[in-house]
């Protein structure tokens, strides 16, 4: 019994002895090597501080309206006599686009005019008469009256022969008609739109919380799904007064030249390109031979062909209302013919993607988000710098300069924490109003382990440090396995592991 009890005791020795042997051969530097004086590095990554063109910028979606668009109606019911356009067509403005049947109101005219000769001459013979002393004043003031009649039974009877043509108010494209010659329509059908796309309209809005930042004359930048790689660029023309209670939006239009656009690709490198055709004028006599006389006769005589009407009947033939005695319409006098001329890809109705921008900040400070460390309610930078640019520690801080950091002889680079002010963020990018300069190293990852100023860093660079330890790990193992097995080493080689066997 006593000799059970002393062979177990004997086992534990002996384990507890092994296990002893064992930790030793593996952790021998724990008990040889000395504890170093200073902490270990913090790994961290870093970056510069760099200047870059910063925009502050809105984006919305928007559509593509026409600068004037009219969806021409008839005041009046009647037969369509005749249509003076072709569909898809440009037309001027006073072009008479669609003639109604107006017999009765031809015939009103001049019914009007003999009423308007006899009332003239009743009133001249009358004022002769007068002059004689044959008649009584009563007389004359009465055929003045009837002249005065007259006058504005004319008027009346032109007014109704102006309303049985439509004209074109202004220069523009017309679309598809959906009327046919004969075709009896009423007052107030569709017949014909006529739009004016020489330049668009680009409405869009945007949070309330802009504004105070939307401005008219400020430029946007405008992508349509329809041309994928172009940027179109618009100038902001009017703002909404009135937000939107159900978005709480502004209403914002922009005017947008309907040009082809320019690349996207291009668009940085528009100075380059424009420096470089500046620079080129040789191919300046390119347009000598241009000026052939047989290109520009295709076009005059294409153009009548193009925008050729249709007229049926007496249309082509039917006098102005005044070739026939009425006075010039008012609406003759004011209408003007300017704008529309322009015939670009563009068109109303498109979806538009749009970029306001408000300002433009050239030689901005920059930052990577990860950068910024918020603490207190501020905003601070890590810096790395030199030990010799750290700053000494006042005398009567002899508590801080106690708990100071030990800073190892080789180190490169140690931590200083900077008070920053931030601007604009765009694209992962933080603008520095204050606190950093152009150049300016800083920590932007392993912020963590840096808690007070001075802490030794050891830079580490993305995605090289962990891989190239164990890579150099595992070769070391191979090596030592094979050494091991070409000189027959101890069995005590397996308790090791391969990084204390290669320690040792």
């Amino acid at each position: 019994m006593a000799t059970k009890k002393m062979y177990s005791v004997v086992a534990v020795v002996g384990i507890v002895a092994a296990s002893a042997l064992a930790w030793w051969l593996q952790n021998p530097k724990t008990i040889a090597a000395p504890t170093p004086s200073g902490p270990r590095p913090a790994g961290v990554e870093i970056s510069q501080v760099k200047k870059q063109t910063l925009r502050d910028d809105a984006e919305a979606v928007g559509t593509l309206r026409s600068s004037q668009n009219v969806m021409l109606r008839p005041e009046v019911a009647g037969r369509v006599l005749s249509l003076g356009f072709a569909d898809g067509a440009r037309v001027r403005a006073g072009q008479v686009l669609v003639q109604m049947d107006d017999t009765l109101q031809r015939a009103e005219v001049q019914q009007s005019l003999a009423q308007m000769s006899i009332a003239r001459a009743n009133h001249k013979r009358n004022q002769e008469l007068v002059a004689q002393n044959f008649i009584a004043q009563r007389s004359l003031d009465e055929s003045a009256a009837a002249l005065q009649v007259a006058d504005a039974q004319l008027g009346l009877s032109c007014a109704r022969l102006e309303r049985m043509r439509l004209i074109a108010p202004f220069n523009g494209v017309v679309g598809i008609r959906s009327v046919n010659l004969g075709d009896y329509v009423k007052d107030g059908t569709d017949l014909i739109n006529l739009e004016n796309i020489g330049s668009l309209y680009v409405d869009y809005r945007l949070p309330e919380r802009y504004q105070v930042k939307v401005k008219p004359g400020q430029p946007i930048e405008v992508k349509l799904d329809a041309f994928p790689g172009r940027l179109f660029k618009a100038t902001i023309e009017a703002v909404d007064p009135l937000i939107d209670v159900n978005g709480r939006s502004i209403g914002v239009r922009a005017v947008l030249a309907n040009t082809a656009g320019e690349p996207v690709v291009a668009a940085g490198a528009k100075a380059a390109g424009a420096a470089a055709s500046a620079s080129a004028p040789a191919p300046a006599p390119a347009p000598a031979p241009a000026p052939k006389p047989a290109s520009p006769v295709k076009p005059a005589a294409a153009a009548p062909s193009a925008q050729k009407p249709e007229p049926v009947g007496r249309g082509a033939a039917l006098p102005s209302p005044q070739s026939l005695g009425c006075p010039p319409n008012t609406f003759d006098r004011t209408r003007t013919s300017a704008g529309g001329e322009q015939s670009g890809p563009l068109r109303p109705g498109m979806f538009a993607r749009v970029t306001a921008v408000f300002t433009v900040k050239p030689n901005a400070l920059v930052v990577p988000e990860e950068a910024i460390v918020p603490q207190g309610g501020k905003q601070f930078v890590i810096k790395a710098i030199s030990p010799s640019e750290l700053p000494a520690p006042a005398a009567s801080a002899s508590s801080n300069a106690a708990s100071a950091p030990v800073v190892p002889p080789d180190t490169k680079f140690v931590s200083q924490r900077v008070e920053v002010k931030l601007g604009m963020r765009r694209g992962g990018q933080v603008e520095i109003t204050d606190g950093l300069a152009e150049g300016d190293t800083i920590v932007v990852a392993g912020q963590q382990r840096l808690q007070k100023d001075g802490s030794p860093l050891r830079v580490v660079e993305i995605g090289r440090g962990a891989a190239n330890a164990a890579a150099s790990g595992a070769s070391a193992a191979a090596s030592g396995a094979v050494s091991a097995a070409a000189t027959g080493a101890a069995p005590a080689g397996p308790v090791l592991s391969p990084a204390s066997a290669a320690s040792r």
